[in-house]
């Protein structure tokens, strides 16, 4: 059996509850309350870490093994959200556009609201056609900061 480890960590937006295994990253959710943190091996330092440099301004690009299970078409999905660079935005549209299946729209939506690896992942960064915020796990308070985070930094050296 894989153990899995957790961790919770505060940040500028709410209580991240960070889950690895041994290996790699599983979950980055948002939780109400902390619970007790689990040991924390090598990778789960590594996330706690690249997320500190995130918020701090300092990282752009996520360099931490993960894996995020589903369907073919939700694994393109979520494959496609990850080359979305920083500070930038892309509709749900081009996401379909971007995986060969242009009416499957609704779909990537539905996917983008399964994933369960939050900002590293970056899942915030697909809105509306219209550019318009819409849907987040988080709420749309955290998609708005987060992209707000991003353009302010994005033009920076790091």
């Amino acid at each position: 059996m894989i153990q899995n480890y957790y961790y919770y960590y505060e940040s500028p937006i709410g209580i991240l509850e960070i889950r690895t295994t041994e290996e790699e990253l599983i979950s980055i959710l948002y939780v109400d309350e902390k619970r007790e943190n689990t040991e924390t091996p090598k990778i789960l330092k590594e996330v706690i870490k690249q997320l500190q440099e995130y918020f701090n301004g300092e990282r752009k690009n996520f360099d931490i093994k993960f894996k995020l299970k589903g369907t073919k078409f939700q694994e393109k999905v979520w494959n496609a959200l990850t080359d979305i660079p920083y500070g930038e935005t892309v509709s749900y549209k081009y996401i379909a556009t971007k995986i060969g299946n242009e009416k499957a729209v609704r779909a990537v939506g539905n996917t983008n609201g399964r994933n369960i690896i939050n900002i590293v992942v970056p899942c915030h960064r697909v809105i509306g056609a219209n550019k318009s915020l819409t849907g987040y796990g988080g709420g749309l308070d955290k998609k708005s900061w987060l992209l707000q985070h991003e353009e302010k930094f994005s033009k920076s050296k790091y």
